[in-house]
């Protein structure tokens, strides 16, 4: 039981679209990502997904809307809802996510960008 530094955890990794696990809470994970661009459309079935903005901004797409995330804020995309996170061409962007143990990176869908496993840091 110690504290945890969001940047200082951050600076620990470059990869992008590629999570990494800083803690577990009951069933569920939190995660720190950065990512740059566009990602993949995909829903979790079964799962919410929250996503808080740590650095930038963030642009959660959906079918019928796009909302834009601020540093400092977050958003919920609720289970069985078709998203794709995204960002300035130009920006990368540092996130917290929170969900749950059995959710997974790209829902139901395969594609290059799918992550089966989490490094822990």
């Amino acid at each position: 039981m110690k504290p945890i530094n969001i940047q200082k955890k951050h600076a620990e990794f470059t990869k992008q679209w590629h999570p990494h696990q800083v803690a577990v809470v009951d069933d569920m994970q939190v995660l720190l990502a950065k990512i740059q661009g566009e990602f993949v459309w995909h829903a979790h079935e079964n799962e919410d997904e929250l996503f808080q903005v740590v650095k930038g901004t963030l642009y959660m797409q959906f079918r019928d809307r796009t909302e834009v995330v601020n540093e400092g804020e977050f958003i919920v995309v609720p289970k069985g809802v078709e998203h794709n996170p995204s960002t300035k061409p130009d920006e990368e962007v540092q996130l917290l996510l929170f969900e749950k143990l059995t959710t997974a990176h790209t829902g139901d869908v395969q594609h290059e960008m799918t992550k089966t496993s989490y490094p822990k840091i």
